[in-house]
């Protein structure tokens, strides 16, 4: 990875990436804490539109009278978080590289990815968001058509019917298939986009082959990201104030491990 203010250009191209290990993903973490610790209203602040965001869809839906739709839609919500964590990259890649921690120029650094690669990635991780959705919406009615008057948020001993539990199982290996995709496509290339100038597709192509020439390793830092995220949104999503700057932070810090 290389070091750079907020003001030079990024460099160009993909740089050398080297294989994972076992130690990486906890120095990762443990990295992550720290950088949050040391900086945790940046990591609150950017959590902030995340939570606020997760409560819009709640309430839209409820006062839209659709509340049966909150369930798909909240599960589904997640795929959209990695672009809360853009601008915990650059707290963390400032705070490694020892330059201030200015909320103008971090802000800065995230507006300017307005002009490069983000938005076009931005509009992929969107695509899936809303297919995943339809999917979700089609599996609903798929196994529970016959009970669409049934208020599935205030009435959950539906789940437990064997059409209910069927339509659970299909759900989820459906739903995990769609982050696995998403999270194979984007946890290299977001670090990778802010810090150096390629395209989006190299860099979900790099991503991805990162991945799976990583798999055993990089599965279980899916799994433990996709755990601390849904216990971070049980509480209300408060959670999350804590979960996604320290995944965000540590999403860097794993970049970087492999960079050096």
């Amino acid at each position: 990875m290389t070091e750079m203010t907020a003001e030079q250009p990024p460099p160009l191209g993909v740089p050398d990436l080297r294989p994972l290990t076992r130690a990486d993903l906890g120095a990762a973490l443990r990295a992550g804490w720290k950088d949050f610790l040391y900086a945790p209203g940046f990591g609150v602040m950017f959590a902030l539109v995340y939570v606020l965001g997760g409560y819009a869809i709640v309430a839209i839906l409820g006062f839209t009278g659709k509340s049966w739709a909150v369930l798909p839609l909240v599960l589904g919500f997640p795929l959209l978080g990695p672009f809360a964590a853009v601008g915990l990259y650059e707290v963390s890649r400032r705070i490694e590289a020892r330059a201030p921690l200015d909320w103008r120029a971090i802000l800065g650094v995230v507006w300017r990815q307005k002009d490069r690669q983000l938005p076009s990635i931005a509009a992929v991780v969107l695509v899936f968001f809303l297919f995943w959705n339809f999917l979700a919406h089609m599996i609903f009615a798929l196994f529970m058509g016959l009970q669409v008057m049934t208020n599935v948020t205030s009435s959950f001993e539906v789940f437990l019917t064997p059409n209910g539990l069927m339509m659970l199982a299909v759900g989820t290996a459906v739903g995990a298939v769609f982050s696995f995709l998403l999270f194979a496509l984007t946890v290299v290339a977001l670090p990778l986009l802010l810090d150096r100038e390629v395209d989006f597709v190299t860099a979900m192509i790099t991503s991805f082959g990162v991945v799976t020439a990583n798999l055993p390793l990089m599965l279980g830092w899916g799994i433990i990201a996709a755990g601390l995220v849904f216990v971070g949104m049980i509480p209300g999503f408060l959670g999350l104030f804590v979960v996604l700057p320290l995944l965000g932070h540590a999403t860097w810090h794993l970049y970087a491990r492999m960079a050096h």
